[in-house]
């Protein structure tokens, strides 16, 4: 998952374990018929939802009967939302995930995105005595602006950092923005005259930001075993759900932060997350 608070809380919320496979739903949502009585979450990107044509609300969890239709429209803000349903969506467990890998048609629900007709099948688990809400303090925002922190490097060397500064600049989200990486329109990053254009290819990991040869940058949201194109900076892993929840004609801006900085954002975003599985807690 791209989001992974958001993912945790919809399977906390419908009392779930947290690694049960959930459904991501970018930009545009389903029309779904429940077929047996379960408790329901939607997180992440706030979208319209309506059980039987009457709104519910996001980030609390929703009983459901058979015969009930489940309709999640447009995204109103952010991108990407996570519907959970109790005892997770039952999915075959592939390298030990149970994620869809559109390109290589594997994983998930036949290796591919959805379509009319699907029949998702679930666990049986055990229905909530009462319902849960996630209180708004714990709720994260999904502005057009978003400000993500980044580290130099690895391959900052190739770049002039100064004469054509990557911080405190504003980038527009492409069309060209998917699960795999987000394409950036802005300021221009040359790599420096004296240096090469390309490096020897080498493992990229998430939020590795990459410059090609048309000098915009390109954030990956995953991993990839081979690239060749230099790194400017890398997205620290708390903030690549901030990058996941950007729409194309969104700005991104860049705010330069240390390993000392990043560990303890990263240990406090640990924390948050805590204080939400305390909530539940039986």
């Amino acid at each position: 998952v791209l989001d992974t608070f958001a993912f945790h809380a919809a399977n906390l919320l419908v009392g779930n374990d947290e690694t049960c496979a959930v459904l991501e739903i970018t930009v545009m949502g389903p029309k779904l018929e429940i077929e047996k009585e379960m408790d329901i979450a939607l997180t992440g990107a706030r979208m319209g939802i309506t059980l039987n044509d009457s709104p519910i609300e996001q980030w609390r969890s929703i009983r459901v009967m058979p015969g009930d239709i489940l309709t999640i429209s447009m995204v109103q803000q952010g991108c990407r939302a996570y519907l959970a349903v109790s005892g997770g969506i039952k999915v075959p467990r592939i390298m030990g995930s149970y994620s869809t890998y559109v390109g290589g048609k594997i994983g998930g629900f036949s290796g591919r995105p959805l379509r009319q007709g699907d029949l998702l099948e679930t666990h049986d688990a055990r229905l909530l005595k009462t319902s849960r809400t996630l209180t708004s303090q714990y709720i994260p925002l999904y502005p057009s602006l978003a400000v993500i922190r980044a580290i130099p490097g690895p391959q900052d060397t190739y770049f002039d950092m100064d004469k054509t500064p990557l911080f405190g600049t504003d980038y527009m989200v492409t069309a060209k923005a998917d699960r795999m990486g987000y394409r950036l329109q802005g300021n221009a990053l040359p790599i420096r005259p004296d240096m090469p254009k390309s490096i020897v290819s080498e493992p990229a990991m998430p939020g590795s930001i990459q410059i090609p040869p048309d000098e915009q940058p390109i954030i990956l949201l995953v991993e990839q075993t081979v690239g060749g194109y230099a790194k400017i900076a890398t997205v620290i892993s708390t903030d690549l759900a901030r990058v996941a929840q950007t729409t194309p004609g969104d700005t991104i801006q860049f705010e330069k932060v240390d390993l000392k900085t990043a560990h303890a954002i990263y240990a406090e975003d640990a924390r948050q997350l805590m204080k939400v599985r305390e909530l539940f807690l039986p």
